[in-house]
């Protein structure tokens, strides 16, 4: 019998491949989302194991955090473009779980990594998650809490402004068009936690500096920011 399932899912792959979302080669038996080529090449930043890296100085001075790090390096034309382009806008969520645990299995890995209580997600506006269908932020908080066996809230940040689109903005506009744009609830229930704050990609961290000078507001709170990737 499992001989005979291993045959028709040979058959059905035959016919309708399972696509690497990062180079869009087949994939084999035991690979999943990406291949084993695309994983071994990803432009990795390791800003878990400096403190100083280029991520963090870039929020130096604006908010505290415990550490500020990103998976990998974004870049145009890269494949971290491709893997950004798959989550984000051709409804595969499941690229930022796998992103997720691959990054998740790096961090555990390291002495440099700092225990938390909890992840929570940069969140969307209902609008707007509506019209994607899910929150990228969540499925990438999804992944890393496979691995480092955490809770993930979704509950606690809350968007209640749908902004308008950073792309073209400077620094000091996005933090303008960010700051009024997200309230904490439930803000007990986070007193001297630590928390990971999970995005996509980090460009100028206005994003992040929203979010987190609400978070700091609450007693004996920490927070890392995490995001996937870097941009430069």
């Amino acid at each position: 019998m499992k001989m005979f399932l291993a045959y028709f899912n040979d058959l059905f792959c035959l016919f309708f491949p399972d696509l690497c979302a990062a180079c869009g080669r087949n994939l084999f038996r035991n690979e999943k989302i990406i291949c084993t080529n695309c994983i071994y090449h990803l432009p990795r930043t390791n800003f878990h194991i400096d403190t100083q890296n280029k991520m963090a100085r870039q929020l130096w001075g604006r908010f505290n955090f415990e550490q500020a790090i990103a998976f990998v390096y974004f870049q145009k034309g890269n494949r971290v473009q491709n893997l950004m382009h798959q989550l984000k806008y051709n409804k595969k969520p499941e690229v930022g779980i796998r992103m997720g645990e691959l990054y998740a299995w790096q961090l555990i890995r390291s002495e440099g990594w700092m225990n938390a209580d909890l992840i929570i997600p940069i969140p969307l506006h209902p609008v707007r998650l509506k019209k994607r269908g899910y929150n990228q932020s969540e499925e990438i908080s999804k992944g890393l809490a496979l691995v480092l066996k955490l809770p993930v809230s979704t509950q606690h940040l809350v968007r209640i402004e749908n902004t308008e689109s950073q792309t073209k903005k400077s620094r000091f506009a996005r933090y303008e068009n960010l700051k009024d744009a997200f309230i904490i609830k439930n803000t007990s229930e986070l007193i001297q936690k630590h928390i990971i704050l999970v995005d996509d990609v980090m460009t100028t961290g206005a994003t992040m500096e929203a979010c987190s000078v609400e978070l700091l507001k609450i007693d004996g709170i920490k927070v890392s920011i995490c995001t996937l990737a870097y941009a430069e």
